[in-house]
């Protein structure tokens, strides 16, 4: 049960343009309780255009300690951190930032390791895979990543920013680990398909992949909490294959959360 708040709760926020599709707060909020933290995460959308005034006003909020940030702000988020995780350095995108001591902010990008571990709680372990991975925004950077260093024997990457999508290859490659390249909508051959975009959020929205194509064999995981079994995944049910949805993401990385916006992981 989440205490009543009081002038001493500290606050958290979670900022996102949509917001209504988040279901963290509740979450995070009884595991601050149950860690006999007296402190609550509180949604609230937020434009693009009014990012920077939301942030300056943020920073001099004295009783707020944490962000965590969802689409489409994780990019920038990330300019606002002063220090930051390797692997948030790595993908500069963040979906966590924390309060340092100094009053500025420390970041991570923990949503690839929250998608890895939904695999592995269905018993798929992604070593040695074929991967395409559609999406290459702050979750489909983060995720790509997760997927290399899960050891994928190769990993496809989809997006309709070719700019961005190719960026993010020519990280992913300098690693010196499984070959990164473009890939298409078709997911024929792959044993593990991602979607990290926000089709399927909408009703009408396009799948992000040709379903028909998909091997009853592959596993097929979504980024997507509302609905929670989105239009993708669904398909990828009908056609046989193990799902994981949006929400056992957010399962698997709430822990890893916490830990960082208590400062009980990482440093800053």
């Amino acid at each position: 049960m989440i205490p009543a708040p009081s002038g001493a709760t500290r606050l958290y926020l979670i900022v996102g343009d949509p917001i209504a599709q988040v279901r963290s707060p509740a979450g995070v909020s009884a595991a601050f309780a149950a860690r006999g933290h007296d402190g609550i995460l509180m949604p609230v959308q937020v434009a693009p255009a009014d990012l920077p005034d939301f942030l300056s006003v943020a920073t001099r909020l004295k009783n707020l300690d944490g962000i965590v940030v969802t689409i489409p702000h994780k990019f920038a988020c990330y300019q606002a951190c002063v220090s930051a995780t390797e692997r948030a350095h790595f993908l500069r995108t963040v979906n966590l930032m924390r309060r340092r001591a100094d009053g500025a902010w420390h970041g991570d990008m923990v949503d690839g390791l929250g998608f890895v571990g939904a695999a592995r709680a269905k018993g798929i372990d992604p070593k040695g895979m074929r991967a395409l991975l559609v999406g290459a925004g702050g979750a489909g950077s983060a995720i790509a990543l997760a997927l290399i260093e899960a050891g994928v024997s190769e990993l496809a990457i989809h997006d309709s920013a070719a700019e961005r999508r190719d960026a993010l290859i020519g990280r992913l490659n300098g690693l010196g680990k499984a070959p990164a390249r473009a890939g298409t909508m078709d997911p024929a051959g792959y044993d593990f398909v991602a979607n990290a975009t926000p089709a399927g959020m909408k009703e009408g929205d396009p799948l992000p992949v040709d379903v028909i194509r998909l091997m009853p064999s592959a596993y097929c995981g979504c980024v997507i909490t509302k609905p929670e079994v989105s239009p993708f995944i669904a398909a990828a049910r009908k056609a046989g294959c193990v799902t994981g949805t949006g929400t056992d993401m957010y399962r698997r990385h709430q822990g890893i959360l916490v830990d960082f916006l208590l400062h009980r992981a990482g440093e800053g």
